[in-house]
């Protein structure tokens, strides 16, 4: 993921521009980091009383900002597409997948977090493990989806028993502010869940104060925390950069395969570490694809439809820096000879926003078959077999997600146990994440450890705590002083 600085900071605010004209919607109260400190103390003087309430307390209060969600999503959308210029088919997700996650969690952290009994190699003793929770957690989230990359680790670091200091982008804050406003302001909840906001001295400050890091964004800001945790000696998360390959090979269902393409690589403009980056197709069914793809993303419909729900289907990038990333893979791409089959610029209008785009005759010299696009791209290369499309496929620094498709299902999961990522689909795309008991987390520079689901998802905030208790109580042990005697 590309992390770049849209909004304009100042010593006291941060001005949120619009991606759909440029203008600004709103000014946000920039948090200095003193005031981080504050904050953090705060937390951390609630986090004791909120975990002696246990799973089940916790989970009333997270049900009550689960329902006011739920209450409020017409509003938060159009807060999300006023400020990352997203089309509302993709704005609309965002509430709705925030209330799977919230829901997940509330019925299965009781379970996931009990203390475990493992079996003991001496009869007279009684082991426990316990997962008690790093008292205050911090979660740094990017720009792509305000209101989604919070949702996905911030329930799970409450259920398991932690105070959270959140910060959301300075280019798009205004959803997140106002989901953790409703937390206090709305439903009454414990003073456990915080909001600063700021560019990456507060970033910084964040992790600085914390126990715990969750961090998402691009490699080189990961590395960044990722040295400052190993500094403090906490424990960091890291969900970073995709270059997701799909692989199609010659017995597979080519409409379905192309449909997956579009919508793989154009979801949320395209601005996705899961979405679909670069197309490996083999020979015998490389025209018929091309051809389908092409036809499908040339009807695309691009723009924000905030009055007009779904009458687009793809929206603007989020920055004008993003933009100028996807213009100069594509010009690199056509300079170094990539064909354009439909798109390949900036469109005509107010705004951030590009031309869906299919390119072929890519090859791996290309920045857009190598580093992170995050646009609406779909490059298609042609390979000769499958061990070419594999070879390829893995011919990546990233290693977050990918799919392969073919009529074979068992060929295609036993083909998947060769593709060097964190999730795979088969005959399917970009939707791992949608399955929350599945852990989610990237490969190689893609990340460090499991950014949401199943039991690593929610024990990744908490300590293991191992307890001994002897059942038995003689005078002395035999390992015991003296030895021999």
């Amino acid at each position: 993921m590309t992390t770049t600085i849209g909004s304009e900071a100042t010593a006291s605010h941060l001005d949120v521009r619009s991606p759909i004209d440029g203008s600004t919607v709103a000014t946000v109260a920039a948090t200095t980091p003193t005031e981080v400190v504050d904050i953090a103390a705060r937390l951390r003087d609630a986090q004791p009383e909120w975990h002696a309430i246990g799973p089940r307390g916790r989970a009333e209060w997270v049900r009550k900002w689960r329902d006011w969600i739920a209450d409020n999503t017409e509003r938060l959308v159009a807060m999300i597409q006023q400020e990352t210029g997203k089309a509302y088919g993709d704005a609309i997700s965002e509430p709705g997948y925030s209330l799977l996650v919230a829901s997940y969690w509330i019925d299965h952290a009781e379970q996931l977090l009990a203390d475990e009994h493992p079996e003991s190699t001496i009869p007279t003793q009684r082991l426990i493990v316990e997962h008690a929770p790093y008292p205050l957690v911090g979660v740094i989230s990017p720009w792509n989806w305000p209101l989604t990359m919070p949702m996905l680790d911030i329930p799970a670091a409450l259920m398991a028993g932690s105070a959270v200091l959140s910060k959301p982008s300075e280019l798009t804050p205004l959803t997140w502010n106002e989901v953790v406003r409703a937390w206090r302001e709305e439903i009454g909840a414990p003073d456990v869940l915080a909001c600063v906001n700021g560019g990456g001295n507060i970033g910084v400050a964040v992790v600085d104060t914390v126990d715990m890091i969750q961090f998402t964004g691009s490699v080189r800001t990961g590395r960044l925390v990722a040295a400052r945790a190993g500094e403090r000696l906490i424990p960091c998360g890291l969900e970073l950069g995709g270059k997701d390959p799909m692989v199609v090979l010659a017995d597979a269902d080519v409409e379905r395969a192309a449909n997956a393409a579009v919508w793989g690589a154009c979801v949320n403009g395209g601005q996705g570490c899961s979405a679909i980056e670069r197309v490996y197709v083999e020979g015998p069914i490389y025209d018929r694809f091309v051809e389908l793809v092409t036809e499908k993303t040339r009807a695309l419909r691009l723009g924000t439809d905030i009055d007009t729900p779904f009458t687009a289907d793809v929206g603007s990038m989020s920055s004008e820096a993003q933009l100028r990333i996807v213009e100069d893979h594509v010009e690199q791409a056509v300079a170094a000879g990539a064909r354009v089959l439909t798109g390949g610029k900036r469109a005509d209008a107010a705004g951030w926003y590009y031309e869906p785009t299919v390119l072929v005759d890519v090859d791996h010299s290309m920045a857009v078959m190598r580093d992170e696009t995050f646009g609406p791209v779909v490059p298609i290369m042609k390979v000769a077999d499958v061990d070419e499309a594999m070879r390829l496929a893995n011919d990546s620094d990233f290693g977050l997600c990918g799919s392969i498709w073919t009529g074979d299902r068992e060929r295609g999961i036993a083909l998947g146990r060769q593709l060097e990522v964190g999730a795979l689909c088969v005959n399917d795309a970009c939707v791992t994440n949608f399955q929350l008991a599945l852990p989610s987390g990237g490969w190689k520079s893609s990340g460090v450890g499991a950014r949401f689901g199943g039991a690593e998802g929610i024990r990744k905030y908490t300590r293991a705590r191992a307890t001994l208790s002897t059942l038995a109580e003689p005078a002395t042990e035999p390992h015991w002083y003296p030895f021999g005697g």
